[in-house]
C-alpha cells in the first residue's frame, strides 16, 4: 500500500463523498511469517499503516490532483524546452525502454486478465486527451511542444512495441501456433466464399492460415449466413476452436454496425479521460510490482499480475466512484455479446489467444474470467466492458451472483458457446453451468442468440449393458438420443446445424496406438526406459494427482526433469510448466486429466497412458495431444491387471478392427533400469518419510510454544542419533545411483580395437537405438509381423 505522486488515498466505505489527504508518512506494519503461510493469504505482500491524515470532501482532493498534475506537466514542458541540451539522452531511453516494458509484459502474461487494447486505440485516447489540455490552457507555445514530443514518443513506442513483444510471446505455449508472420502473407481466397469478414481475413493472412479445416467450412456458412445454432464433432486438433471463434467476431462486428455511429462516439468522449488515467496507474503498478519481484525472484514475472495489493482495489474503488447514471448508460451501449465456456482454466486461456489472433484488426475487447486468478483484477477488466468474455463456470457464476454491471444484463447475449461440451454438462460435474444456463434459458433468454456445442467426442456413444437394457423405461442410446438430450441441457430451441465428422474408431488417423501388458509394479521400469530411449515431448497422464506427485519425485531423483500439472498446484504455475513444457524439445509432463482436453501444445510426440482412463471419451482427448493438425503421433497404454476392464470398455466402445499392436522393449537394458528404479525408490521413500516426520515434530513444537509446556522426547517421531543414520544411508544411496546414472545404459558395441595415446577410444554417448525414433521401432515391427504373416 504505497503511497502515490498526489499522496492521496481514496476511501472504499460507505463514505463515499469524503476523501483523504495525507499530512504524514505510510509506517511498515510487522507481520507474522506464520501467517503468510496460510494459503487466504498468500497474495499478500506488506502492510502499512497511515496515522497522519485529513478528511476532505472528495471534489476538493480531484481539484487538487488536477491542479498538481497540470502543474507537473507545466514545469515538464518547460523543462524539456530550456534543459533539453544540458539532460543527457540516456535518461530518456531508460524511461521510454521501462514503458515498453510494463506494456510488453501486459500483453504476453498469460496469467494476466487485463485486455490489451489495440495500439491504435491508445494513441487516439492520448491524442485525444492532449488537445483537451491544449485547448483549455493559455500557454500555448509549451503546450505545442509538448504535443509534439509526446506524438513522436507514442510514434517510436509503436514501432518498438512489436519487437519486444515477439521476444516475450515465446514463453506462451499457443505462440507456435499463432505465429504472425509479416513477411510473408498467406493466400486467404478459399475463406472468402465462407463470409468470413474483412478483418478476420487479414489476421487469418497474417497468421499463414490458408485453407479452412473440414469443421470451419462445414460450420461457418450455416453460423454466419444462415444464423443457425451448430453442433459441431470433428477429431483432436481440427480447428474448431476458429469455427466458433469467427461466427462470433462476425456476431460482434454486425451488432456494432447497426448500433448508430453517435452512441459510439459518445461512449468514447466518456471513457477516452478514464482509460487515459487507468492505463497510467497500471503503468506504474506494473513499475512499481516488477522493481518488488526482481529482489525476491528474477523468474517469476506473473507475480505481477497475480498480486492483488490495496493499489489495485483503489483503482478500481476509481473506476467505479463516478456519476452511477454514466455507468450505467455505458453498460447498456456496450453490452456483452459473446460467452464462451470451457471446463478448464488452461483452456480458457488458449481460446482468448485464440481469439485475440483473429480479432486483432477488429478492435474486439476480450476478457478472460477463471479461478485461481484475483477476483479484484477480473472486476475491473469488466468494468471495461469487453465485447466477448472467456470463462469457467465457477468464476462466471461468483461475478454473476454479485450482480456486476457487465453480467447483470445477458438478455442482450449474441453468441454463446460451450466448449468440450459433453464434459460440461455431464452428470454430478459443474453445477454453476446448470444454474447459469438456467438463468439465460429463462430471465435472460434472447431468441436471437446463437448457440455453439463443440467437442471431439458429442457424438460418442457408450454401448449399454444388456443387464440396464432388460430394465423397464430403458432405451438403447444412440447419436440422435444423446444429441437431443445435450440441446436440452444447453438450451437449443430450434432445429441446429448438426457436423459430426468423427470417425468410427474415433481417434485420428495419424495416430499409431500401441500397449505394453505388465504388473502395476513394472510400470514405473517401461516408463523410464520409454523416456530414456526415446526423447522428446512427451505428456504422462495418470488417474490421480498422488499418482502425479509420487512419479514427480521419482523422476526428479532419476534426472528426468519432469514438470508436474494437476489441479491442486498453484494456477500460475500450472501455467509456467505448460510454457516451459513447450519451450523444450524434449522434456515430460506429468498430469491428470486436467491437461486432456482442448489443449493445443505444438509438436508432442508422445501420450503415455500411466493408467489407463477410467472412460473412452478420456481416452480419445488423452491421446488427441499428439497427432494434431494431419501430424504423427505416438499412443503407449501402459496396462495393468487393475486396468484390464476399462481398457476392454474403451476397446469395444471405440470399435477397433484390430488389436493394438504391442510396444518392442529391449530386454537387455531392463535389468540396468530395474536397478536404478529400485534404488531411486528406496531414496523417495525414505526421503518422504523424512519429510513427514520433520513436519511432525514441526507441529508439536509450534503447539507446545503455544501452550507453553514443555515437550517429552518419545512424543517426536525421531531422535538424532537414528536422525543421522537415515542420512548417512540416503547419502550412501544417492551416491550409489550417481554412480549409476553416470554410466552408459544402451552400449554400442565395438568388434574393433584402435591403439590410442590415451589407452582407449573416445566417444559420444549415443546408441543407435536413440537416433530412431519410437514411431520407427513400432513400424519396423509392424512390418515384419506382416512378413512372417504371409510367410505362414
Amino acid at each position: 500500500m504505497k503511497d502515490r505522486k498526489g499522496g492521496r488515498f481514496k476511501s472504499s466505505f460507505k463514505l463515499r463523498q469524503k476523501g483523504i489527504q495525507v499530512t504524514g508518512e505510510w509506517k511498515t506494519v510487522p507481520i507474522d511469517p506464520n501467517l503468510l503461510a496460510d494459503e487466504e493469504f498468500r497474495d499478500i505482500v506488506c502492510l502499512e499503516e497511515l496515522t497522519e491524515y485529513k478528511l476532505v470532501s472528495s471534489s476538493k482532493v480531484g481539484e487538487v490532483k488536477e491542479k498538481k498534475r497540470k502543474a507537473e506537466s507545466v514545469s515538464e514542458g518547460g523543462s524539456e524546452e530550456e534543459e533539453e541540451p544540458i539532460v543527457p539522452p540516456k535518461k530518456k531511453k531508460k524511461k521510454k525502454k521501462k514503458d515498453l516494458r510494463s506494456k510488453a509484459d501486459k500483453s504476453s502474461d498469460p496469467n494476466a486478465t487485463e485486455i490489451d487494447v489495440p495500439v491504435v486505440k491508445e494513441v487516439k485516447c492520448e491524442d485525444h486527451g492532449h488537445v483537451a489540455e491544449s485547448s483549455s490552457s493559455t500557454k500555448d507555445a509549451p503546450k505545442k511542444k509538448k504535443n509534439k514530443v509526446a506524438k513522436n514518443k507514442v510514434s517510436q513506442a509503436q514501432e518498438a512495441l512489436p519487437s519486444v513483444a515477439t521476444s516475450k510471446k515465446v514463453k506462451n505455449w499457443t505462440t507456435e501456433v499463432l505465429s504472425a508472420s509479416a513477411d510473408h502473407k498467406a493466400d486467404v481466397s478459399a475463406w472468402k466464399d465462407l463470409f468470413v469478414p474483412e478483418p478476420v481475413l487479414r489476421a487469418l493472412s497474417c497468421l499463414g492460415f490458408s485453407a479452412p479445416t473440414p469443421i470451419q467450412a462445414l460450420a461457418l456458412p450455416s453460423a454466419i449466413r444462415d444464423k443457425m445454432d451448430v453442433l459441431g464433432a470433428a477429431e483432436t486438433g481440427s480447428g474448431k476452436t476458429l469455427a466458433f471463434a469467427i461466427p462470433m467476431i462476425h456476431s460482434v462486428l454486425q451488432w456494432q454496425k447497426s448500433n448508430s455511429s453517435t452512441t459510439r462516439n459518445d461512449s468514447v468522449s466518456k471513457e477516452s479521460h478514464q482509460h487515459h488515467d487507468e492505463t497510467r496507474w497500471e503503468n506504474e503498478d506494473e513499475a512499481e510490482k516488477r522493481t518488488h519481484q526482481q529482489a525476491e525472484d528474477s523468474r517469476d514475472e506473473d507475480d505481477a499480475s497475480l498480486t492483488t495489493g490495496c493499489v489495485e482495489v483503489l483503482e478500481n474503488f476509481e473506476f467505479d466512484s463516478g456519476d452511477k447514471a454514466d455507468t450505467v448508460g455505458s453498460h447498456k451501449k456496450r453490452p456483452l455479446l459473446g460467452l464462451v465456456l470451457t471446463p478448464t482454466r488452461e483452456l480458457a486461456v488458449q481460446v482468448k489467444h485464440h481469439i485475440d489472433a483473429v480479432a486483432k484488426f477488429t478492435g474486439i475487447k476480450t476478457a478472460i474470467l477463471v479461478g485461481g486468478m484475483a477476483a479484484q483484477k477480473q472486476e475491473r477488466v469488466l468494468n471495461r466492458k469487453p465485447e466477448i468474455v472467456i470463462a469457467t463456470p465457477g468464476r462466471l457464476w461468483e461475478l454473476v451472483k454479485e450482480r456486476h454491471p457487465h453480467l447483470s444484463n445477458l438478455r442482450q447475449l449474441r453468441c454463446l458457446v460451450i466448449d468440450e461440451a459433453d464434459r460440461m454438462v455431464e452428470k454430478g460435474h459443474f453445477l454453476e453451468l446448470s444454474q447459469l444456463l438456467e438463468i439465460l434459458n429463462d430471465s435472460q433468454y434472447n431468441p436471437q442468440r446463437q448457440t455453439f456445442v463443440f467437442s471431439a467426442t458429442l457424438t460418442l456413444v457408450h454401448q449399454t449393458p444388456t443387464r440396464v437394457l432388460q430394465k423397464k423405461n430403458t432405451k438403447k442410446m444412440d447419436k440422435k438420443t444423446k444429441l437431443e438430450l445435450l440441446m436440452e441441457k444447453v438450451g437449443i430451441k430450434g432445429k441446429p446445424k448438426v457436423v459430426d465428422l468423427t470417425r468410427k474408431e474415433a481417434t485420428v488417423e495419424s495416430l499409431t496406438e500401441t500397449r505394453i501388458h505388465c504388473n502395476t509394479d513394472e510400470k514405473d521400469y517401461y516408463l523410464y526406459y520409454f523416456l530414456l530411449q526415446y526423447p522428446g515431448r512427451t505428456m504422462v497422464f495418470a488417474n490421480s494427482i498422488d499418482c502425479v506427485k509420487r512419479l514427480s519425485s521419482l523422476l526428479t531423483i532419476l534426472n528426468c526433469d519432469p514438470l508436474p500439472l494437476h489441479a491442486n498446484m498453484h494456477q500460475k504455475q500450472r501455467l509456467k510448466n505448460l510454457e516451459r513444457f513447450a519451450e523444450r524439445e524434449s522434456c515430460v509432463l506429468l498430469t491428470t486429466d486436467v491437461a486432456a482436453r482442448g489443449l493445443d501444445i505444438p509438436n508432442v510426440q508422445h501420450v503415455i497412458h500411466y493408467q489407463v482412463p477410467r472412460t473412452s471419451e478420456l481416452y480419445v482427448h488423452r491421446s488427441g495431444r499428439t497427432a494434431r493438425a494431419a501430424n504423427e503421433g505416438l499412443s503407449l497404454l501402459l496396462i495393468g491387471p487393475d486396468d484390464l476392464i476399462n481398457f476392454r470398455k474403451i476397446y469395444k466402445t471405440l470399435e477397433k478392427s484390430e488389436e493394438l499392436p504391442f510396444f518392442p522393449v529391449e530386454a537387455t537394458c531392463m535389468t540396468a533400469i530395474k536397478e536404478r528404479m529400485n534404488l531411486a525408490r528406496q531414496i523417495e521413500k525414505a526421503e518422504f518419510f523424512n519429510s513427514r516426520a520433520k513436519q511432525h515434530d514441526s507441529w508439536l513444537q509450534q503447539a507446545a510454544e503455544a501452550l507453553e509446556i514443555d515437550l517429552d522426547d518419545n512424543m517426536l517421531m525421531g531422535n538424532e542419533e537414528e536422525e543421522s543414520r537415515k542420512q548417512k544411508m540416503l547419502k550412501g544411496m544417492k551416491k550409489q545411483l550417481k554412480h549409476m546414472l553416470s554410466q552408459p545404459l544402451f552400449k554400442v558395441l565395438m568388434k574393433t580395437k584402435y591403439p590410442t595415446q590415451s589407452g582407449k577410444l573416445l566417444l559420444p554417448h549415443t546408441s543407435v537405438g536413440i537416433s530412431e525414433s519410437a514411431l520407427g521401432t513400432v513400424s519396423k515391427q509392424q512390418a515384419k509381423r506382416k512378413k512372417s504373416i504371409k510367410l505362414n
